[in-house]
């Protein structure tokens, strides 16, 4: 116990030495618990890193009352936030599905959306060079427009009027250089860009 509360103070002054010591000595057990729930290698790797170099950077572990009861804690909520982060990609995944199968059509409607991206890409081109700016700062760079006011040092309403302006025209050009079950799925298309 002496010896581990020496170390900890080592560890807390920068020593990576005794950082090493301390890893060595735990990461057998970060690393098995990480990998008892989360059956994967790599994300017990993962997680085996994130919690060492979250120590490393405690900077005052020595004052830890219970290391390893502080350890485990902080082992648990990492694979916790895997799972978090696994459970997310699944559901996304499972709607991206869910979307994919109700496509009717997919090899038509494929290349309708590809054609259809290219006019909206080529309207875009031809927007004036500040409402091309505001446009992509804001539905490709997905920022808001105080923060796309920001950027380019003018007003959250000049920003607005820009969207606006670039809207009107985007629908305008889509309306004249495509048939009506085109404009359909490109209208589809464009709802996805400005969400």
């Amino acid at each position: 116990m002496d010896n581990e509360k020496a170390l900890l103070k080592d560890v807390s002054c920068g020593n990576e030495k005794d950082f090493r010591e301390l890893f060595n000595s735990y990461r057998g057990k970060v690393y098995g618990y990480a990998f008892k729930i989360l059956k994967s290698e790599t994300d017990a790797e993962d997680v085996l890193q994130d919690v060492f170099l979250k120590l490393w950077l405690h900077g005052r572990v020595e004052e830890l009352e219970n290391f390893e009861g502080y350890l485990k804690t902080m082992t648990r909520n990492h694979v916790f936030k895997v799972l978090r982060r696994q459970n997310l990609k699944f559901a996304s995944d499972n709607q991206l599905k869910i979307r994919w199968t109700e496509a009717h059509n997919e090899t038509e409607e494929s290349l309708l959306l590809n054609d259809s991206q290219l006019i909206i890409n080529q309207a875009i081109e031809q927007l004036p060079p500040r409402q091309k700016l505001v446009y992509k700062l804001c539905k490709h760079e997905g920022l808001k427009y105080e923060a796309a006011a920001k950027v380019l040092s003018i007003s959250p309403l000049t920003v607005k009027t820009h969207m606006q302006q670039s809207l009107r025209f985007l629908r305008n050009y889509l309306t004249k250089h495509t048939d009506v079950v085109t404009s359909l799925l490109i209208f589809r298309v464009f709802i996805e860009i400005i969400k």
